[in-house]
């Protein structure tokens, strides 16, 4: 298979009334995994990663990796850049080969939000590759993970749809009450703010900070617009549990063997989003 626009899967989304998980990856092996559970459930699906996980594979080899692991399977994925920091950032990724691209101005002022967004339009819309702006900005839950910064500003409906309408671009990330990491109580979304942004601005939304959010508020945020789910901080605690038990105490497991148990325990975090966000079925 060959990843596509994330443009793509999301157009269908909102037409099928559906959320499409965006899973953050890191190397081959999680990569491997989630494309292999959403060929089981015949889910489109999309891969994320961005400055934080670099330090792991930049952004040629996470371009390699992903196609390599994606030879064995046949279904509907994107690669997307989350949080590019910089448009020298993104210019890297679009020459990688990332069929999605995000610049996150959103702590930036309006203005400079604005143009640095046209101007990853300019470069992208020609190659074909779809482009996440966010206005608002979504902070961070907890001081461990590495998305978003600071606190979060609420977006305003009517910012939303004159971003969009300057900017053009082809998915809007909000702030309506979510948060980047683990919640350390549960979130309160504003659904009437969700409404009125979804009225107002003509293409998918994006619900940055996922994890942890209660199943009926998914599912509603979902039904107003709400077509691309970003999933990071459940599959890492997965992960960290996994090795926790795998490599303290008197007898270690081999590390390549906790390591392998580690990536089968994201594997039900994987399987609930894909099922939840009623993306299984759809490919």
């Amino acid at each position: 298979m060959k990843f596509v626009p994330m443009s793509e899967l999301l157009k269908d989304a909102v037409e099928g009334g559906y959320g499409i998980p965006s899973f953050c990856v890191w190397n081959i092996e999680v990569m491997n995994a989630i494309l292999g559970v959403a060929q089981d459930l015949r889910a489109p699906v999309i891969l994320m990663n961005g400055p934080g996980e670099f330090r792991v594979l930049d952004p040629e080899l996470v371009v390699g990796a992903a196609e390599l692991a994606a030879r064995r399977y046949n279904v509907p994925a994107a690669l997307h850049l989350d949080h590019g920091d910089s448009p020298e950032r993104v210019r890297e990724c679009l020459e990688a080969g990332y069929t999605s691209v995000m610049l996150d101005y959103s702590t930036r002022p309006v203005e400079e939000n604005v143009e640095a967004l046209r101007q990853v339009v300019s470069a992208a819309h020609p190659l074909g590759v779809t482009v996440e702006g966010e206005i608002g900005h979504v902070g961070r839950a907890d001081t461990m993970t590495v998305e978003g910064e600071g606190d979060s500003t609420l977006t305003r409906p009517e910012q939303a749809a004159d971003y969009v309408a300057r900017t053009d671009v082809d998915a809007l990330a909000v702030s309506i009450g979510n948060a980047h990491g683990r919640y350390a109580k549960l979130p309160r979304f504003d659904f009437e703010r969700l409404e009125a942004i979804h009225r107002a601005v003509p293409v998918p939304l994006v619900l940055h900070g996922g994890s942890g959010t209660p199943d009926e508020d998914l599912k509603r945020a979902i039904s107003l617009g709400m077509a691309k789910i970003n999933v990071a901080t459940e599959l890492v605690t997965a992960m960290r549990e996994s090795l926790r038990r795998d490599l303290t105490g008197d007898h270690p497991s081999w590390p390549p063997h906790a390591h392998a148990e580690s990536i089968s325990a994201m594997v039900p975090v994987m399987v609930r989003w894909l099922t939840l966000t009623g993306a299984a079925g759809r490919a």
